[in-house]
């Protein structure tokens, strides 16, 4: 029987709405700021025995569109070879890097779904924690050389049995980890979104019936990888290479390469592909800033998700991009390699490099880079008045590149996700910080026809007591390259004022456990984006409003006039 078009769409958004509700009901559950506030967290739906995905949320992080499906095969693959009975209300928790994960703080629950009694999917998501143990707090260190120095590392393990929480395995993970106290609530709002996929997906499959809606899910697979090599089969066929480079990787003050290379051949929608091969990329390296597989292949799904952003999202869309897989490189972490900086860093960079090589192909169809950084900045410390410890932890936004489109967007969200800054009434409640600014990073927008969009400044006091910073960022050697002749954008810069001196790390953003007392501050400015275009083709009246409004100085603005 063949599923009629309106039945299919009607499954498909019911699919993606159980997803949808997933992550609300995530959100609205969570305790920590950085899930409840900043959206740092997804779920979605997995097949039953192959752990490909079958529909994700529309509010989760598109760096864990793949990485997801990685952590629901490990644990499916953990299942068969030790033979794992499943029952109902079972519950893993996972967040090993090596078993298709990205840093220790994402933390997965991984959930077997029952129908008529037997295994029909999986549910999973996935939520940051501010703490996993480690080094330094918030588990961004800088410095680790070692997986070990950066926190608590779990295997698949059933928290959950039966819907019973096993306080014998919660009890190891709260004395391994920060602010203990406080993880419960995450927890169980993590498993609070779980059930009501469980009740969401019960529902869906009452009213149109198991069969149909897996007829649903096979069409929906087969339609996205046609669409997706529709549009693969547009680019003209060729090599196309491209490069993006990591400021460094905290331990070794040396920039790390990733070398793209990407192949397409094929001139329809049967046979179009696209193949990746960053073999030519750095080696494997001392500190944090090593990329585990699933990262890394997730990242080059992402980057061409934003190519092509009106495909859609299930495990056909992956199936016309091969992957060479980078073995012997930075981009491919094996134990004990440090990986905290994969996903929120390393990934933006494969990202862009993704981004300089298709601009070859199709550069009407791309942009000036974007800031490319999450803005890692952790704060733990101890607060006198409240008389508990706490972790905080800031993600920043930075500016867009420029597009054919026009200029780019200002203080957006990273290329991995949606997630956003937590807002700064909610940070200055919660924790002894006084936010003394938070403004546009002026003339951080690269120069371009259309010129970058700028990045953020902000300035932390502490406000008492005594605290340790630590914070993985980049692009502080060189700003996100423009596309077209555009210029790059403004570079990430990092201060530390302590006692009226002033530290800016070796490493320029990246540096760990810097003390500070009562008074002293914290100093940031978030990368612009990169332009597009002839910077002296920008329209004269475009500028005058520029340096109307203060983006940039009239010395900043000859950019435009000297190209």
């Amino acid at each position: 029987m063949t599923i009629d078009p309106i039945t299919l769409s009607v499954l498909q958004n019911g699919l993606n709405q159980v997803c949808n509700e997933m992550d609300l009901a995530f959100v609205r559950s969570a305790f920590s700021p950085v899930i409840a506030e900043a959206l740092d967290r997804s779920d979605g739906i997995y097949h039953r025995d192959t752990g490909e995905l079958i529909a994700q949320g529309e509010l989760g992080l598109p760096v864990f569109v793949g990485t997801m499906q990685f952590t629901v095969q490990a644990v499916i693959d953990n299942v068969r070879r030790n033979h794992v009975e499943l029952h109902e209300g079972d519950v893993f928790i996972v967040n090993d890097p090596y078993l298709g994960g990205t840093h220790l703080m994402d933390v997965k629950f991984v959930q077997p779904y029952f129908h008529d009694g037997r295994l029909w999917c999986w549910l999973a998501n996935t939520g940051h924690w501010p703490d996993t143990g480690g080094m330094v707090p918030g588990g961004f260190s800088a410095n680790a050389t070692e997986v070990e120095q950066e926190g608590l590392r779990l295997p698949p393990v059933k928290l959950y049995k039966q819907g019973e929480l096993d306080h014998e395995i919660l009890s190891i993970i709260l004395s391994n980890i920060r602010i203990a106290d406080q993880r419960i609530g995450d927890i169980k709002a993590q498993a609070a979104a779980l059930s009501t996929g469980q009740k969401r997906l019960a529902a869906l499959l009452a009213r149109y019936g198991a069969g149909t809606v897996e007829q649903a899910i096979a069409e929906l697979k087969r339609r996205a990888a046609r669409q997706m090599r529709e549009r693969i089969a547009a680019i003209p066929d060729g090599t196309y290479t491209g490069e993006a480079f990591v400021d460094s990787d905290g331990v070794v003050n040396e920039p790390l390469r990733i070398a793209m290379t990407i192949t397409k051949s094929g001139r329809t929608a049967d046979d179009a592909k696209l193949v990746f091969d960053m073999s030519g990329s750095s080696p494997p390296c001392r500190g944090p800033m090593n990329s585990v597989i699933a990262t890394t292949k997730s990242s080059i799904y992402l980057a061409v998700k934003h190519v092509f952003p009106d495909v859609a999202i299930n495990a056909g869309t992956f199936e016309p991009l091969e992957i060479v897989e980078p073995d012997g490189t930075f981009l491919y972490a094996r134990y004990p390699r440090p990986v905290s900086g994969c996903a929120a860093e390393v990934s933006q960079r494969i990202a862009e490099a993704v981004f300089a090589a298709l601009g070859h192909a199709i550069p009407g169809q791309l942009f000036g880079a974007p800031a490319g950084t999450s803005g890692n900045l952790g704060v733990g410390g101890w607060d006198p008045k409240k008389k508990r410890a706490y972790v905080m932890y800031v993600i920043s936004g930075g500016g867009y590149g420029g597009s054919p489109a026009g200029d780019g967007l200002s203080n957006g969200c990273s290329t991995i996700g949606i997630s956003k800054t937590t807002p700064i009434e909610i940070m200055e409640q919660l924790y002894p910080v006084l936010f003394e600014e938070y403004s546009l990073h002026e003339g951080s927008g690269g120069a371009g026809e259309h010129r970058g969009g700028f990045g953020v400044n902000y300035r932390i006091r502490l406000r008492r007591g005594e605290a340790r910073v630590s914070m993985v960022m980049d692009h502080g050697r060189s700003g996100p390259p423009g596309a077209l002749g555009g210029a790059a954008g403004g570079v990430n810069t990092v201060a530390i004022v302590r006692n009226g001196q002033t530290h800016v790390p070796e490493h320029l953003s990246k540096d760990q456990d810097i003390a500070i007392g009562a008074g002293d501050l914290i100093c940031v400015s978030t990368p612009g984006g990169g332009g597009y275009g002839d910077p002296a083709r920008r329209d004269p009246e475009a500028l005058r409003r520029d340096l109307a409004r203060g983006y940039y100085t009239r010395g900043q603005a000859a950019r435009f006039r000297t190209g």
